[in-house]
């Protein structure tokens, strides 16, 4: 017989990726839409779609996030300073990912 160690036991990701990208995505939609939605009127020169573009791309790279968050539980579980390492990047990618995506989504219109 072969003894197993604690760690083989138990499953490194606690949820699926499918669900940390929809997590991430879903707060890139609700800071993109308050955002939009609470903008007035926009200029006239803009396409009259102009909004689908931010909808896109924001949550999109939400999802980037949610996906990096994913990556970095192998770091979670180990728990102590690294738990708090891993949260914290993951934490600042997000930030970053969405700050990117709400430029890139809103190039051309609100973003001159």
């Amino acid at each position: 017989m072969t003894q197993r160690n604690q760690y083989q036991n138990q499953p490194i990701h606690t949820a699926s990726v499918g669900k940390r990208m929809l997590q991430g995505a879903g707060i890139g939609l609700v800071l993109i839409s308050f955002f939009l939605f609470g903008a007035g009127e926009p200029d006239p020169e803009w396409p009259k779609f102009w909004m689908i573009k931010p909808l896109l791309v924001v949550p999109a790279a939400g999802a980037l996030g949610g996906l990096f968050y994913f990556n970095m539980d192998h770091l979670r579980c180990e728990g102590g300073w690294r738990r708090t390492i891993a949260n914290l990047l993951s934490l600042f990618v997000l930030f970053v990912v969405l700050w990117l995506g709400t430029v890139l989504g809103l190039n051309g219109t609100m973003w001159d």
